[in-house]
């Protein structure tokens, strides 16, 4: 069976102190099942756009198997858009323009096929629609979901729901601190644990991601990039890399997980060095896994110590 990916699909307008692209294939689900794909097969992607979406982008997909069945495409409408502009800190971004067009009306239909997948990952989209999804399946085994500081301000409730259900929920630092009312990131991760996830995934940006569980925190550091172009779509080619090599391996024990942030990580870090979703495509198995073990690399050293001694 398959991977179900469910999220936004884009036309993005980026800019940054290093350049800019526009018209670039976006949104969260487009980052989540590139990068899974490099681990897994077959990824069924559920999502809408306009007629104004580019053929071209349609047969990216098809490049890297990833199955379209569950994708709208609605005449006469344009896709979502979204254009923004990033300071030298990469960490600041300003939205100049967003344009929901058909993904203001999106209503998930998850084909037949797709509705027996075991492994889910639901992209940052209205929780309401993610518990739609959810109501469709029948039976997952494992379900990672991310979302975003505007539904938790707006849509707590819901998301509320939606963490009951939940195996791995993936947020960053300052959307951790929101949602637990706790600007401590280790007593905020127990709060947000016992709304329902099993797991809980902490992105720190360009200080890496932290995994943690009942009696287990397993931090991750980022990669040193010594050329950082753009920063979209990082989180969600980290939630791809995780899920995807979790999907492949169907492997859940604790220290499997811990492979699969540092497998996130990877594709995060292979993500930031190009624009749009240049970074992650035209990848080989063994650039990912060379990046892989340099990550490896980060947090290991060698203990040749007695101790303190007094």
């Amino acid at each position: 069976m398959g991977l179900l990916v469910v999220g936004s699909i884009a036309l993005d307008d980026i800019k940054t102190p290093f350049g800019q692209i526009v018209n670039a294939l976006g949104g969260s689900s487009t980052y989540i099942a590139l990068a899974a794909s490099y681990f897994t097969k077959p990824i069924h992607l559920v999502g809408v756009v306009g007629d104004d979406f580019s053929k071209r982008h349609i047969e990216m997909f098809k490049k890297y198997d990833i199955d379209l069945e569950g994708l709208q495409i609605i005449k006469g409408e344009k896709t979502f858009r979204w254009s923004g502009r990033y300071h030298y800190d990469l960490n600041v971004r300003d939205t100049i323009s967003t344009k929901l067009n058909v993904f203001q009306n999106f209503d998930p239909i998850i084909p037949d096929k797709s509705r027996k997948d075991r492994f889910v990952l639901l992209g940052n989209i209205d929780p309401v629609l993610q518990l739609n999804v959810l109501k469709q399946l029948i039976n997952p085994m494992f379900t990672i979901c991310d979302t975003m500081n505007f539904w938790i301000e707006r849509k707590r409730n819901d998301l509320l729901k939606v963490m009951e259900k939940l195996d791995v929920f993936i947020i960053n630092d300052s959307e951790a601190r929101l949602l637990s009312d706790e600007p401590n990131l280790i007593k905020s991760a127990k709060i947000i644990r016992e709304m329902g996830p099993k797991y809980l995934v902490i992105k720190k940006g360009e200080n890496g991601a932290i995994l943690f569980s009942d009696n287990v925190v397993f931090y991750a550091p980022a990669y040193p990039l010594e050329d950082v172009r753009d920063p979209t779509g990082a989180g969600d080619s980290f939630a791809g890399g995780f899920g995807g090599y979790l999907h492949k391996t169907q492997d859940l024990s604790l220290e499997n997980l811990k492979r699969a942030v540092i497998y996130g990580s990877t594709m995060a870090s292979l993500c930031v060095e190009k624009f749009g979703t240049k970074g992650i495509e035209n990848l080989s198995s063994s650039q990912i896994y060379a990046r892989f073990l340099e990550f490896k690399e980060l947090s290991r050293f060698e203990d040749n110590t007695s101790g303190l001694k007094t």
